[in-house]
């Protein structure tokens, strides 16, 4: 009795009397198994490298045991300093798990001896290094480990990585900042700052402000700005600041960053060894080029193919050529790729030994080799459109759609007949240089410039092709006027915080044909400034502050493209009657009330952009006149005059609304007629009620608002829809109790992905079901619908409902198969939201994420009550794709599926508000958490109803702790509908 009453009670108080000294120990066991864990990692790369073996699956868990915990002991450190004196029960629990973890640190340490080796032995494979995929060499692995230790150690405060252009020293820093990020020390306090040879304190105050999500823009005194960046940086306590690319030494404290301590890093990159120096680094480190193997390698890694052993001699002695230089290397390899004959590469290998002979007196060593790249591409639009990209700013991200709309505008590229078959060659071209390793991607929509390649380009342009650009600096005013020279032909002064340019500044440019002047806090324009550019053709004043153009404007009869977009306070633009060989006109968000005056006469235009909140309408006779247009974007609140538009017949891209079922059903009759648009966003509104529509991404897109569905003279009339509409959209139109009753032409819609629902009164559900025969010779509604969107709807029941007579028929084969996202809110009617059947026709089911539904008390549940085939299944519920669960403000919910659910892929659960809930399935069930899980997101404030839940399996809520994340101020806002 006596040990039971120590085990029970005196145990567990000692634990809370020396929680702090059990804190201590367990930290230091965990340093003692990071320690053995770097070591691990260590061996396996290096062994792994050499080898090609893979790692035993013992080891693989291991790791993974050694992140839990690693996990869990942040997550504990964080309730520790939450948790008060008197919150004794939160303080016991604590300090028992404290305890328990100990144990099994302690245990990891032991097993991380792995005395019978960490790879398998005799398999053999061609995984690269764990952090290496371009750098596959043992002294990038070295200087990887080097720079680690180094910001583990507390007594190495800064630290400087130097070596020429192009060696690796921005991807061995990109490397070390990913991994710094899931690094507990520094609790994902990590910024990198790219500071650029055009330096500046206050652009780089700039930026350092920018990665900490800090406003000061408004503040222009460079002192005041350190002083808040300081005070800042101060309240991060730890925090590691990566300055990449400094070229000259940079003064911390005039900037704002703290003197360095034990809490700050400071890690920069530089081409010179005494920049590192100066900034007081305490290690430095060298990047030296790749060894003549591992740059062999490199090459045929970025080649893609074997080589025969005659083309072998020649690629050897061109990547010699190449120094050991990663990204000679890669730019090398990215040319060459898909040469075959022999003539070609002896060609090219005699190509690269002139360039490289030819040029020996450049400042850089690898721009020969880039310089060969360049010239290889031989056709001449791909060079301009190359050379083009250089007059955005550095490492800067550029869309490919403006980048394709700035090359055909600025003629660029070969003409084509119509937009789609531009945009084509658009996408070709940046391809080529991606291929080419002239452009990186960054993503689906986005490319950028390596800054040495950048470099490469504008030395090209300074020589040939007479461009200035000063994009990025953050200069505060225009270049001086002996730099505007005669021949200049492309300037950039692109982002940058120039706000006036002084009155009697008029530059004698006459051969300049592009000014991009965008991303200026730029307010006036005097009259003066144009007056010697008449050869101007483009002129870029997207983004600035500007109320007025200058009338010089209207002189400017060269002029191909005016971009005026989110110019928020432009309020008037003078006659553009003189202005007849432009093609391109954008005045999308501007404060213009009238359509500017002489838009009629610009017979030539192609593009034409309108989308204007204060435009009050369009002139009857404007559009009639333009008949080459291709792009036309319209303002949502002005009704398009259709027999206008059926002049177009050059149409490709449209975006605009229409006043009534006649109008979209002769629209949609004339677009189908010309040819298939490429983009279509129509909406369709009431005259008598306006609706705000938010900008949508490109898509074949029908919207319906403002009651247009309750107009008297609908009548029985047939609603037209595009055949190849993508997304369906509905807010206040006046739908009936069934959507696809009320659209029968869903039936056969097999192009929708997408569809919205907002505050329609009278909607009950999507689906009404009938007999067996009648859904079949109806089709199947929505069979390609990816994402479901409803919001806002006060009588919505059931997605499915079945009338009586129906009540044996099965659901419709095929409908929903590919639903990936289910998103409900504020439907305060629902009680259930799926049934067992209903699930067996979501299997590509990605998020679900149902919030403020008042009355909804299951998710998933049987089938029953509303007319459906009742079907009471005993089978495990199985959702193999689902990935996000989110369940937020549903205070009837009590059950979330009453069956066992396997989920094995969910990465993200997130429950607040939903406090009647005792289970949670798709977490329970399992000695072990979802191999995919990632984030258990919860409300601070509800942590006592965690902690109450039930689970079938006893150590679930232990092994789950590592993945729970409380949040005091929760993201369960509702998401803004589009359409409002």
């Amino acid at each position: 009795m006596d040990e039971l009453l120590a085990n029970f009670v005196v145990q567990p108080l000692l634990n809370v009397k020396n929680l702090k000294g059990n804190t201590r120990i367990l930290k230091r066991k965990l340093d003692s198994l990071e320690c053995r864990e770097a070591d691990v990692r260590a061996e396996l790369n290096c062994a792994e490298g050499n080898s090609g073996k893979k790692w035993k699956k013992e080891v693989e868990n291991w790791l993974s045991n050694v992140a839990k915990r690693k996990r869990e002991f942040e997550s504990l450190e964080q309730q520790l300093q939450r948790t008060r004196f008197h919150q004794f029960y939160s303080r016991l629990n604590l300090a028992e798990r404290i305890v328990t973890m100990t144990e099994e640190v302690t245990e990891l340490v032991n097993q991380g001896q792995f005395s019978e080796g960490l790879l398998l032995e005799g398999d053999r494979s061609t995984a690269k290094l764990l952090l290496t995929p371009q750098h596959n060499g043992q002294a990038f692995l070295q200087n990887f480990n080097d720079i680690w230790a180094s910001l583990l150690d507390d007594n190495i405060l800064s630290i400087g990585i130097y070596g020429m252009g192009g060696v690796g020293k921005t991807t061995l820093a990109k490397h070390v900042h990913d991994k710094l990020e899931n690094e507990p020390k520094f609790s994902g306090h990590v910024y990198w700052i790219t500071v650029s040879q055009e330096f500046s304190i206050y652009k780089l105050q700039s930026d350092i402000a920018h990665a900490l999500k800090l406003d000061f823009s408004s503040e222009t005194d460079e002192t005041k700005r350190a002083a808040v960046l300081f005070e800042a940086f101060k309240k991060e306590g730890r925090f590691v600041l990566i300055l990449d690319d400094v070229w000259k030494q940079i003064d911390a404290e005039k900037i704002g960053i703290p003197p360095r301590s034990d809490g700050c890093r400071l890690v920069i990159t530089s081409r010179l060894e005494e920049v590192c120096h100066w900034m007081g680094c305490q290690r430095i480190i060298k990047v030296n080029t790749l060894s003549k193997q591992e740059a062999w390698e490199l090459f045929l890694e970025k080649l893609g193919r074997e080589l025969d052993p005659e083309v072998e001699e020649i690629c050897k002695k061109m990547v010699k050529r190449c120094c050991g230089l990663p990204l000679a290397l890669i730019t090398l390899a990215g040319s060459m790729r898909g040469v075959t004959d022999i003539h070609e590469w002896r060609d090219a290998s005699e190509e690269l030994k002139v360039s490289c002979m030819g040029r020996a007196d450049m400042e850089n060593e690898v721009l020969p080799i880039l310089l060969y790249s360049y010239d290889r591409l031989r056709d001449p639009k791909l060079q301009r459109c190359f050379l083009y990209c250089s007059l955005y700013p550095e490492d800067y991200h550029i869309q490919r759609d403006e980048l394709i709309e700035n090359f055909i505008s600025e003629e660029l590229m070969d003409r084509r007949l119509s937009w789609r078959a531009e945009n084509d060659q658009g996408h070709a071209i940046l391809n080529q240089l991606e291929r080419a390793c002239l452009l990186e991607s960054v993503s689906d929509w986005y490319v950028k410039m390596h800054d040495l390649i950048r470099d490469m380009a504008l030395w090209i342009t300074k020589d040939n092709h007479r461009y200035m650009v000063k994009a990025g600096l953050h200069l505060r005013e225009i270049p001086d006027m002996q730099e505007w020279t005669e021949d200049l032909d492309k300037l950039s002064l692109m982002k940058n915080s120039i706000a006036e340019i002084s009155s009697g500044m008029s530059p004698k440019c006459p051969r300049l044909s592009t000014l991009i002047l965008r991303g200026n806090p730029l307010k006036l324009i005097p009259d003066c400034f144009f007056r010697q550019m008449r050869g101007l053709r483009t002129l870029n004043l997207t983004g600035t502050e500007i109320q007025y153009l200058p009338n010089s404007i209207s002189d400017l009869e060269n002029l191909r493209t005016l971009l005026l977009s989110y110019c928020y306070k432009l309020k008037s633009v003078p006659t553009l009657e003189k202005l007849r060989l432009l093609t391109r006109l954008d005045l999308a968000y501007t404060e213009i009330e009238e359509v500017p005056n002489g838009v009629e006469s610009l017979t030539n235009l192609k593009v034409l952009d309108l989308v204007c909140k204060s435009l009050s309408t369009i002139p009857t006779g404007v559009l009639h006149r333009l008949s080459l247009i291709q792009q036309l974007n319209l303002p949502y609140h002005i009704g398009v005059p259709i027999e206008e538009v059926e002049a177009l017949k050059q149409l490709e891209v449209f975006r605009g609304s229409v006043n009534s079922v006649c109008d979209l059903n002769r629209l949609v009759t004339f677009l189908q007629s010309i040819r298939p648009l490429i983009f279509y966003s129509i909406v369709l509104i009431s005259k008598f009620s306006r609706n705000t529509f938010g900008k949508q991404s490109p898509s074949k897109l029908v919207a319906f608002g403002g009651d247009s569905l309750m107009d008297s003279s609908l009548g029985e009339g047939k609603i037209m829809l595009p055949r190849d509409i993508e997304t369906l959209i509905f807010s206040r139109s006046g739908l009936s109790s069934s959507l696809v009753d009320g659209f029968q032409m869903l039936n056969n819609a097999r192009y929708v992905k997408k569809c919205e629902v907002y505050y329609e009164v009278d909607i009950e559900c999507i689906i009404r079901l009938s007999s067996t025969e009648e859904q079949q010779s109806r089709g199947v509604p929505f069979q390609n619908l990816e994402e479901l969107f409803l919001y806002g709807l006060p009588n919505f029941i059931r997605l499915f409902m079945w009338e009586r007579r129906a009540a044996v028929a099965p659901l419709l084969p095929g409908i929903f198969t590919q639903l990936k996202d289910l998103i409900i809110s504020r439907c305060n009617k629902m009680k259930k939201l799926i049934t067992w059947s209903l699930l067996q026709t979501l299997p590509n089911l990605q998020k679900l994420d149902v919030r403020f539904c008042n009355e909804i008390e299951e998710i998933i549940g049987d089938d029953d009550d509303d007319g459906s085939p009742v079907i009471n299944s005993t089978a495990d519920v199985t959702m193999p794709g689902l990935k996000i669960l989110k369940l937020v403000g549903l205070p009837e919910l009590k059950s979330i599926c009453k069956w066992m659910m396997i989920c094995d892929s969910i990465e993200k659960i997130e429950i607040i508000m939903c406090t009647k809930l005792k289970k949670v399935p798709p977490l329970d069930g399992q000695p072990s958490p979802p191999p995919s899980l990632k984030e258990i997101k919860l409300l601070e404030k509800e942590r006592e109803w965690w902690e109450s839940l039930e689970w079938e399996h006893p150590n679930a809520s232990n092994f789950l702790q590592p993945f729970v994340c409380f949040t005091i101020m929760p993201t369960y806002l509702d998401t803004l509908p589009i359409i409002r």
